[in-house]
């Protein structure tokens, strides 16, 4: 299974600071440690091109973000500070993402060890996320004609109000969230489909409400691809989180997304989104299961 990566998703964050940015470099180096993924199948992205990133973000938005021209609002709003770093590293990522729609399309499956920042506006990043990497792959490769018909899986605790609000006139776009219903973001642009669960929701009602939810998708739409979020913050120890996800929860969760997308043979694009467990070690083991769980169930397809 190919993967996107590059040194350069790595940016350098203020001592203390909640968002664990060591963990894409932290999960590139288990993988190959464990090795779920051989150094061959890493592929390392260019930054995307603005013409592409403005296929969803404003010129304007662009601009800033690469100049270091953001108002501190808009820096406060996104929860990083700015750094010429940080808008190479979020350039890297979409394009990161953009070429496993590509691999995925090639190979039947494939991720990106970044991607999944699904808060992002057209004209400003909030929660954690600089671009919407998922709506910009999208819309490339809806462009070129490589795709026509999109489902994207969101499975992150935070619903995904960034890439609702992009496509909630595109019906050849199916976007589906299933969330905590009382957590962040406080004001959630609908998507196709969303699912807000209550606080303190286990792996039973999580599982079984999920699989429920995938049965109706499939039955009424039938995508080119598949773009699966697949946020680890629903674990009963992530710092946001607020749900009770057990990892045996979260490797089930993982299994039932790529079994049901993979057996009905749609390509698959894996992303990170995201995920606070109390130590990076946690956070990076958390974000391997997707992986190691995509390699087993993949396995027959690749000799």
């Amino acid at each position: 299974m190919r993967v996107s990566y590059s040194p350069g998703y790595v940016a350098p964050l203020p001592a203390g600071h909640i968002f664990p940015m060591k963990k894409f470099s932290g999960l590139h180096d288990y993988l190959i440690a464990k090795n779920i993924i051989q150094p061959t199948q890493v592929f390392e992205p260019k930054m995307v091109d603005f013409v592409n990133l403005s296929t969803v973000h404003t010129q304007r938005y662009c601009s800033a973000v690469w100049a270091g021209e953001l108002s501190r609002k808009e820096i406060r709003r996104m929860g990083l500070p700015w750094s010429k770093e940080l808008a190479v590293r979020s350039r890297l990522a979409v394009q990161g993402t953009i070429n496993a729609g590509i691999m995925a399309l090639q190979d039947g499956i494939a991720g990106n060890l970044a991607g999944g920042t699904h808060h992002a506006m057209p004209d400003y990043g909030e929660g954690f996320c600089v671009y919407n990497d998922v709506a910009v792959a999208i819309r490339v490769l809806k462009q070129a004609k490589w795709v026509n018909r999109v489902l994207v899986i969101d499975c992150d605790v935070h619903q995904g109000n960034g890439t609702a609000k992009i496509f909630e006139n595109d019906f050849d776009v199916f976007t589906f969230s299933i969330h905590g219903e009382k957590n962040y973001p406080f004001i959630k642009p609908p998507s196709d489909l969303d699912i807000g669960l209550p606080d303190g929701t286990g792996d039973l009602e999580y599982l079984n409400t999920l699989s429920d939810a995938l049965d109706r998708i499939f039955s009424n739409f039938n995508p080119d691809i598949v773009y699966y979020l697949a946020g680890i913050d629903p674990l009963e120890t992530d710092h946001f989180g607020r749900l009770s996800l057990t990892k045996k929860g979260l490797e089930e969760r993982d299994r039932i997304v790529i079994e049901t997308v993979t057996q009905k043979e749609i390509p698959l694009v894996l992303l990170l989104s995201g995920g606070y467990a109390p130590t990076l070690n946690e956070t990076i083991e958390a974000h391997a299961i997707m992986y190691k769980t995509a390699v087993e169930i993949s396995a027959p397809y690749f000799h």
